[in-house]
């Protein structure tokens, strides 16, 4: 029960999936404890009125919960600042308790802040940097870290202030304009609080090192008034439309975040719809949001890039009682191994020696184990679709297909995945026009130097998928061997040889097509954004020479 809302979710915890935290139902209402609590600017108690709507929506969440058949002993109501500050709290929790049967935990601010934090560390593979969480009553300021399973933060849990996004709207109104010494003195006031916030959680030398550093410092942000700001940032973002409507893994520069006339501005623009995923409320709201950000540019550390985070409460009281050897698992290894191949291992290292020799460590960190592991589990899922659906379904799947509703991956792995699935069912030319588009734009949200290299990874798999339809390898039919050679005008040729087993007399249509493929990879006019590398194919040593 939070201050914007009240959310129900029930999710499944089995130990294989759990570190992507699948959700079997999930709903919400739109009930302000906090709103409830102000009338006329003056703080009152929770009136009958919205406890009845509260036990109302509680009762049949009750009713879902059968349903679905959870034991009572796994439900949980857990309550944040606007339950824990109001004035009628004891009689109102009673209420909820003599209705429903259940107790409610109130969960005291700096617990709050912690377990918000691991919310947010559930929303990625690894975070390490500084993290908000803005509600309505109140936000929360911390650091986190986490390698391995393993969470490090303030000792202190977080720093928690009384500048939700409701509540800043309150005294906002109440200062007055901008200019005014009201809102100056205001202004100062938030500035002071949250330099103090930033001394108190105490952040340790390596993160503020990284302030300074080329690697730069991160702010992860959770909690409704972020998340608003972010779904307005999407809509304002350089590719349009935004291909993924996902807030959860969208980063964005130091710069934008802290370009509050222009979020502002896009927010109150009359010519154009309404913006996904913000609604009227939040649109009111951004004003305050956009007052805390400037604010947070004057007490902040120097901050690289800001990434949003899904993760809040519910999330992060999941993660906190979730087994390290579970939280260390890479969320985008873990929604596909339910469609892993019997031969994954195997196929895994083929797909490695096609990669023995990529040109910079970039590439290599970004084609690391975990989405070579990835790729090839989800290798063969939309095979069984017809052929027009195929490449068109895998390049989807991270975002409204099999994959998307998968908890903690960024927005760059859903696109890698996305194109490499793509590719290997042949790509860009074997799309429909209306994914032609979407192709392009979800393309333009790979790492950068890594375009080539997934169009040249997925042509591969395409060979592998043709030689072993099931990804099953009972027995060694293909080898990969790749080496660098450099052409008499001094460019670099990757060569890269397919070493069958028994010498294919003829190769049949299949393998012929996926081998042309790999063979057009290395033409120029198929080149990504003018950046590519020529390609010999040799079948067995011999130059391969497929015909059309």
């Amino acid at each position: 029960m939070g201050s914007n809302g009240i959310r129900f979710s029930i999710a499944d915890l089995t130990p294989a999936t759990q570190r992507i935290l699948p959700t079997v139902y999930l709903d919400r209402a739109a009930i302000s404890l906090y709103d409830a609590q102000y009338r006329d600017g003056q703080l009152v108690p929770i009136p009958d009125e919205t406890m009845k709507q509260v036990i109302k929506s509680l009762l049949r969440f009750k009713s879902t919960c059968e349903d679905f058949s959870v034991p009572l002993k796994q439900i949980r109501i857990v309550a944040t600042e606007a339950t824990r500050k109001a004035v009628n709290s004891e009689d109102f929790r009673k209420q909820i308790t003599d209705a429903t049967g259940w107790t409610v935990e109130l969960l005291p601010k700096e617990m709050e802040g912690r377990i918000g934090a691991l919310g947010a560390a559930s929303s990625y593979e690894n975070v390490k940097g500084l993290m908000m969480d803005l509600g309505g009553g109140s936000t929360q300021l911390t650091w986190i870290v986490t390698q391995n399973g393993e969470v490090r933060m303030s000792e202190k849990g977080s720093a928690s202030l009384p500048y939700g996004a409701a509540a800043l709207s309150q005294r906002l109104e109440a200062a007055g304009s901008v200019g005014s010494k009201a809102y100056q003195s205001f202004e100062q006031e938030v500035v002071a609080d949250l330099k103090k916030a930033v001394s108190d959680v105490n952040i340790p030398k390596e993160l503020i090192e990284l302030s300074t550093s080329p690697e730069g410092l991160r702010l992860y942000l959770s909690g409704g008034g972020f998340r608003g700001w972010g779904f307005v940032l999407m809509s304002e973002h350089s590719i349009r439309p935004y291909p993924i409507p996902i807030i959860n893994g969208f980063r964005t520069t130091k710069d934008l975040f802290h370009d509050t006339q222009a979020v502002q501005a896009a927010v109150k623009k009359e010519d154009t719809p309404e913006i996904f995923r913000v609604s009227a409320r939040r649109a009111s709201q951004v004003s305050a949001v956009a007052f805390l950000v400037t604010c947070l540019g004057q007490a902040l550390p120097s901050i690289l890039d800001v990434y949003f985070c899904q993760g809040g409460i519910r999330e992060g009281m999941h993660f906190a009682e979730m087994e390290p050897k579970y939280r260390a698992e890479s969320p985008l290894v873990t929604i596909t191994k339910s469609c892993a191949p019997a031969s994954t291992n195997e196929l895994v290292t083929k797909l490695r020696d096609a990669l023995k020799t990529p040109p910079s460590d970039e590439q290599r960190a970004v084609f690391d184990e975990t989405l070579l592991v990835a790729f090839v589990q989800g290798m063969f899922v939309h095979m069984a679709n017809v052929k027009d659906l195929r490449g068109g379904a895998a390049l989807r799947s991270t975002t409204t297909g099999i994959f998307s509703a998968a908890h903690g991956l960024s927005h760059e792995q859903r696109a890698l995945l996305a194109i490499l699935l793509c590719e290997r069912y042949g790509g860009y030319s074997s799309i429909s026009p209306t994914e032609q588009d979407f192709y392009k734009r979800m393309l333009q949200l790979l790492p950068p130097g890594t375009e080539w290299w997934c169009m040249y990874l997925g042509r591969v798999a395409a060979v592998l998928a043709s030689v072993y339809p099931a990804g099953t390898i009972r027995k060694r039919r293909v080898g990969i061997d790749v080496q660098w050679k450099v052409t008499k005008k001094d460019n670099e040729k990757l060569c890269i040889d397919f070493r069958f087993e028994k010498e294919p007399d003829e190769l049949d249509e299949g393998l012929n097509s996926a081998l042309r493929k790999v063979e057009k990879a290395g033409k120029k006019k198929h080149w990504v954004g003018g950046e590519g590398y020529r390609v010999l194919v040799t079948i067995d040593g011999k130059e391969y020479e497929g015909s059309e």
